[in-house]
């Protein structure tokens, strides 16, 4: 015979289970869905600056994998860096 907690009670122990796992699921999928649009902004921003300092400044970064992968992975940082890296004269 099966172990049961009665009636009401398991009904009880059932549906504050179902709610802890709800809440627990509810706040992982919010932090990871925060962390995830932040990247793509960051990203989005990233490629967006590298061409408009292209356009204005004229460094004369190529837009190509080598420089586009980057700057879509690491973003803002990832701009920084390779305008760096072209003001002080290594090859991109």
């Amino acid at each position: 015979m099966a172990f049961s907690f009665g009636g009401i009670l398991g009904e009880v122990i059932v549906i504050a289970a179902i709610a802890l796992v709800l809440f627990i699921i509810l706040k992982l999928g919010k932090s990871i869905f925060k962390f995830i649009f932040g990247i793509i902004i960051n990203s989005v921003l990233g490629l967006i600056l590298l061409i408009l300092l292209d356009y204005f400044f004229q460094l004369g970064i190529a837009v190509s994998i080598a420089v586009l992968i980057p700057v879509a992975i690491f973003g803002l940082p990832a701009v920084g860096t390779i305008v760096l890296l072209k003001i002080l004269g290594a090859a991109i």
